[in-house]
């Protein structure tokens, strides 16, 4: 298994980079974003509710995982990232990066998986098989640390299996095709995949394992020290969307907008959206979350890839990667 030094010197040399050119948040900055991961926030993004409320243009930009968000923040092209994973922004910070977490922007643990083909007949008990086989892994992800987990749990050598770095939707296109023997991945590409193969464990058996699977807004530490006020405008829109939607009283109004601006249809993301937690900005900030378990959740993220070799070093602590004065003011506001 060849997957230490593309990540690596990928994200390492996105770390060296740094945020040098970061742009000034006075008239502009842009935000990255996932399609086909229908959001609350995306409702306040499609009616210009951020703009309003920031007083700055937004250019909202979509990626296809939250490495490339990573390297985007670090070479200064993005600002504000939405719904960044947890491993992919480990990854960049154990390299060196200078990245925070500002919010908890959802909770998932059935909406990111990895899925064997159907033809294996393989499940939960005779995972040992798949030993020898050739999976598809968007590595540095969420879905690479819930894959290694996994396998980890089954007692699988991953070092005997074939693993080839792909994006979700690229990696359900040959799945589709018969090219892999797995695949993981998230939101539309995890249904995709689903057509044709069936995960090994369910979100709750994943939980169980303390598998935990979330997605965090994240920002250079510059944009937190210079912007921080621009930066809790934010977080108060997407809190207030949060809120908006978690009333159950809005779904008529905000799915149809949400589906357009995801780039799905309105099945399909009442499916996905329903899977999804949003928590509350006071139950982000409680010790479940901000207030101390993911900052070790971190720690223990660092240490799975640390152990596959897929970084070379990790903090001894990722308390300082979590700022939550942006988030603290977002309630005052």
């Amino acid at each position: 298994m060849t997957l230490k030094p593309a990540l690596i010197g990928a994200l390492t040399g996105a770390a060296l980079i740094g945020s040098a050119h970061l742009a000034s948040a006075a008239d502009e900055i842009t935000v990255a974003y996932f399609l086909e991961w229908p959001m609350p926030f995306q409702y306040g993004k499609a009616m210009g509710i951020y703009e309003q409320e920031m007083g700055v243009d937004i250019n909202w930009v979509s990626f296809d995982t939250g490495t490339a968000m990573s390297a985007a923040m670090a070479s200064g092209d993005v600002q504000i990232a939405v719904s960044q994973g947890v491993p992919p922004f480990v990854v960049a910070a154990s390299a060196g990066q200078d990245l925070q977490v500002a919010d908890i922007a959802v909770s998932y643990s059935d909406n990111d998986n990895c899925v064997v083909a159907e033809a294996l007949e393989i499940d939960k008990d005779s995972a040992g098989e798949l030993e020898g086989k050739k999976v598809g892994v968007p590595i540095g992800t969420a879905a690479h640390f819930g894959f290694l987990r996994q396998m980890d749990h089954f007692g699988v050598d991953i070092t005997t299996m074939e693993i080839v770095d792909m994006a979700p939707a690229d990696g359900a296109a040959a799945f589709a095709q018969g090219n892999l023997d797995m695949v993981c991945g998230w939101g539309g590409a995890l249904r995709r995949m689903k057509e044709h193969g069936n995960v090994l464990l369910t979100g709750a058996e994943k939980e169980e394992l303390g598998i935990l699977v979330f997605d965090v807004t994240s920002a250079p530490a510059d944009f937190f020290a210079e912007e921080g006020e621009l930066l809790a405008k934010f977080l108060k829109v997407t809190g207030d969307m949060n809120a908006m939607w978690n009333s159950g009283e809005h779904t008529d109004e905000m799915l149809p907008v949400i589906a357009k601006d995801a780039g799905m249809d309105l099945e399909a993301t009442r499916e996905t959206i329903s899977t999804f937690v949003f928590p509350s900005v006071e139950d982000q900030l409680s010790a479940k979350w901000l207030g101390g378990g993911v900052q070790d959740f971190m720690s223990g993220v660092a240490q799975v890839f640390l152990d596959a070799g897929s970084i070379e070093s990790a903090r001894d602590s990722y308390a300082s990667a979590v700022d939550t004065g942006p988030l603290e003011a977002a309630m005052g506001m």
